[in-house]
């Protein structure tokens, strides 16, 4: 019973994969454009998401501060998830929703690009980092799930997952951003 159980929700991961591949890999493309956009700019690229996402934007930036697969130097990447004393500074002083658009309004300049994730598109410090990005002239992209939420209106690209269930969006998220990452690690070694 639990081995069927377990072959099911991989057969089910498996199928929004593949739906994800077949409809959306062009906006992945897109997506991992603008990051490539901005490192060849000298410009930076900023993550944020909550909960799950939050560890999502943190490995996002592992591998593109460390390495992903190749040898190259390192690139800037900051996961806005991960300063625990601005984070609660923030949230005390202005409140939880404020917590990523804070640190958007202080770092991010025209020409970086902000990755915004959230499985329902509907997190209001997510849709507060999105405007706060905007007004700062960074460009920005977003990783939700299905129909995108407020999300999807708030940002320049959206991966917007067909699937109902948080877990299933976050592993296609997780899926788009090895892609992202694979390919500006190829943009930024072919540059040198």
């Amino acid at each position: 019973m639990t081995e069927t159980r377990i072959a099911g929700i991989l057969h089910e991961a498996v199928e929004i994969l593949a739906k994800m591949a077949s409809a959306q890999s062009d906006t992945i493309a897109a997506i991992a454009a603008m990051a490539v956009r901005a490192l060849k700019n000298g410009r930076r690229i900023y993550v944020a998401g909550c909960g799950g996402s939050a560890a999502d934007a943190q490995h996002m930036a592992g591998e593109i501060v460390g390495r992903f697969q190749k040898e190259r130097r390192g690139l800037p990447c900051v996961a806005l998830t991960t300063d625990t004393s601005v984070l609660t500074a923030v949230a005390n002083d202005y409140g939880f929703e404020r917590t990523f658009a804070r640190q958007v309004e202080a770092l991010a300049e025209p020409g970086d690009f902000v990755l915004l994730l959230s499985t329902s598109g509907n997190s209001p410090s997510i849709l507060e980092a999105a405007r706060a990005a905007k007004a700062k002239g960074a460009a920005t992209a977003g990783m939700t799930g299905a129909g995108g939420g407020a999300l999807r209106a708030a940002v320049d690209c959206c991966l917007c997952v067909e699937a109902a269930a948080a877990c299933r969006v976050q592993e296609c998220h997780g899926a788009a951003i090895h892609a992202i990452c694979e390919v500006v690690e190829d943009a930024m070694v072919a540059e040198g």
